[in-house]
């Protein structure tokens, strides 16, 4: 795990590019201040801070090699960079809404199937005679109802929780500082 690399603790993600173009995704048509990141520059940013405590003080070195082209070169990175992790939290929030929307209707369905499983069993139990047959139906239909509470049950318990930790992380990205140092190492 890298180290805190300046003075006020800030564990810097270093990311080193020939020329500043190589940040941005070559496929995003739209001007610089409002390109996606590269996917592959992303994923190394991303990864890195993963990697980091989750109360560490991040901060994003870009060494780009060459001379700056532009004046606003560093702004329109800064902006691009805190741009794009506000939408993946945006993005992820969304997720996280959706997920837990979808759990509250499979919950209504999984309620609603595990009652009508257990009238059923019991309605079998009293019409029928206790035979071998009658008892695999009965165990059937409860087994069934609570399968069918298991997709709730593991959203509500286990898949919110790397959402609202990918959430978290974006939201430090975007807000962690950015600086870019020109010239070869």
């Amino acid at each position: 795990m890298p180290a805190p690399s300046t003075a006020d603790e800030r564990h810097a993600i270093q990311v080193h590019v020939a020329d500043i173009a190589q940040v941005y995704n070559s496929m995003d048509p739209t001007p610089f201040h409002n390109r996606d990141l590269d996917p592959v520059a992303e994923d190394f940013i991303v990864e890195w801070a993963r990697e980091l405590p989750r109360s560490a003080h991040l901060a994003l070195q870009v060494q780009v090699d060459g001379e700056a082209r532009d004046a606003r070169e560093q702004e329109t990175l800064i902006e691009s960079i805190h741009r794009f992790f506000e939408g993946r939290a945006a993005s992820t929030r969304r997720r996280l809404r959706l997920l837990f929307h979808r759990g509250r209707i499979s919950l209504l369905i999984g309620v609603a199937f595990l009652s009508s499983a257990l009238i059923a069993s019991e309605m079998l139990g009293n019409i029928m005679d206790r035979t071998g047959l009658t008892e695999v139906l009965r165990e059937s239909l409860l087994i069934g109802g609570w399968v069918a509470m298991w997709r709730p049950i593991e959203i509500f318990l286990y898949d919110w929780w790397p959402l609202r930790a990918d959430m978290r992380l974006f939201a430090r990205l975007r807000d962690m500082p950015v600086s870019i140092r020109y010239g070869k190492r």
